[in-house]
């Protein structure tokens, strides 16, 4: 985990406070759908953003304590490593 796209999807998720597909934060980030769709189901996998239904995202209270710095990405990699 933690790629620069990472960072840029959780900010796009959380600036625009929406549910957002793919494709929309892909075109804001200047990013493939597909690359963002890939990063995507990482982040729903250390639950950082929660699918709400297919094909649409939206950042988790875990997202958002990671982009304030309350949350070090390797305590994540440590916890999904665990389960």
């Amino acid at each position: 985990m933690q790629l620069p796209i990472d960072d840029r999807i959780l900010e796009t998720l959380e600036s625009s406070g929406l549910i957002l597909s793919p494709a929309v934060i892909a075109l804001n980030i200047d990013k493939s759908r597909d690359e963002v769709n890939r990063r995507l189901s990482v982040l729903v996998d250390h639950e950082l953003v929660q699918r709400v239904k297919r094909g649409y995202y939206e950042i988790t209270n875990l997202g958002e304590q990671y982009l304030e710095g309350e949350l070090d990405a390797s305590e994540l990699d440590e916890s999904t490593d665990e389960n």
